[in-house]
């Protein structure tokens, strides 16, 4: 597979969250695809800082392999809709954000999400980032049956992962960083929750319809615009249609994203679920971020803005022009 670096218009969407990034020349120039990123693992990764600012940048030196860390060709774990999934899903009953009772949060949660619990078993700190079900190399294949834990998914290893951000020995990101989230999620982002508090449904052609009960939200059929750092408005609206076999699906188009005139993954997409008997928009990790998208920083759809020099400019050159909180505008409408 080829992995391109994906061309915006003019006003550009990028993304969000301003990590601490090298200042090196060597990795002021943009990311060209997944193999420039944090999300290559393998010992080919160049970057010399870790998005928490630590050096060198996490990898395994026992492969030079970069899709293995997440997926697999055969034999992954699937007691969850994720594609073929070379990590062993934890199990864990996780903390979320309606734990708090806070009064503003309005919208009915589900279950948590094949999507989110993808996500979750890298960043939720309870097992290595080397732990593979079906690991490089001949015969280094351990049925995801077996119990959660480091032990049997990572016999592969020799040297286990190196980086700033790696508990030594260990494999596991470190606690106090943001890319660890923890089991805990009640201090981040809801997710599996209703767009928007519920009130937006689709029907078996595709046709969404309907207001969110909270009306801080983007909605349907109703372009709201926000302006770019250059002056250029962005207008989004929320978006139903028929996939051919996804059934409906639900995403925010926004005018400055890849293909304005359909949903991409620059756009917010939300994941659909026959919730109290309405096909629904539900938030989840993928929402806002793409772990394959190097378009921008943090793996984000789109930008909360990007300065106009510097390294970030100069590794996300689409994003200077966004939106100063582009993604959070996006979808609250304040």
């Amino acid at each position: 597979m080829n992995h391109k670096r994906f061309t915006k218009t003019a006003t550009g969407v990028a993304l969000a969250g301003v990590a601490i990034l090298s200042t090196s020349s060597a990795f002021a120039a943009p990311m060209n695809s997944i193999a420039d990123s944090w999300h290559n693992l393998g010992a080919g990764n160049i970057r010399t800082t870790t998005p928490n600012g630590g050096t060198p940048a996490n990898h395994s030196p026992d492969t030079g392999e970069i899709c293995v860390f997440c997926h697999t060709p055969h034999g992954g774990d699937n007691t969850a809709a994720v594609p073929i999934w070379n990590r062993k899903l934890n199990p864990v009953a996780y903390t979320r954000y309606s734990a708090l009772n806070r009064t503003t949060f309005d919208a009915q949660e589900g279950p948590i999400g094949s999507v989110t619990i993808a996500w979750l078993s890298c960043h939720d700190g309870a097992q290595a980032i080397d732990a593979l079900i079906n690991a490089p190399g001949s015969g280094n294949y351990t049925n995801p049956s077996t119990a959660f834990g480091d032990a049997a998914y990572r016999s592969w290893t020799t040297a286990g992962m190196t980086g700033a951000d790696i508990e030594a020995g260990t494999g596991k990101l470190k606690t106090g960083i943001v890319q660890n989230l923890g089991t805990d999620l009640s201090d981040d982002h809801p997710v599996s929750m209703q767009y928007g508090g519920g009130g937006i449904t689709g029907n078996t052609a595709g046709v969404g319809s309907g207001s969110t009960v909270d009306p801080d939200f983007t909605q349907i059929g109703t372009a709201r615009a926000i302006n770019d750092q250059g002056g250029n408005p962005v207008s989004m609206s929320v978006q139903a249609k028929q996939h051919q076999t996804l059934g409906t699906v639900f995403w925010i188009e926004r005018s400055d994203s890849i293909n304005p005139n359909d949903r991409d993954r620059e756009d917010v997409i939300f994941y659909t679920r026959n919730f109290s008997g309405a096909i629904q928009p539900f938030v989840e990790c993928g929402s806002c971020h793409d772990p394959h998208n190097v378009d921008n920083p943090t793996f984000l759809r789109t930008s909360n803005g990007v300065p106009s020099t510097g390294t970030l400019a100069a590794e996300f050159p689409g994003a200077v022009n966004d939106p100063a909180s582009g993604l959070c505008l996006t979808c609250h409408d304040k």
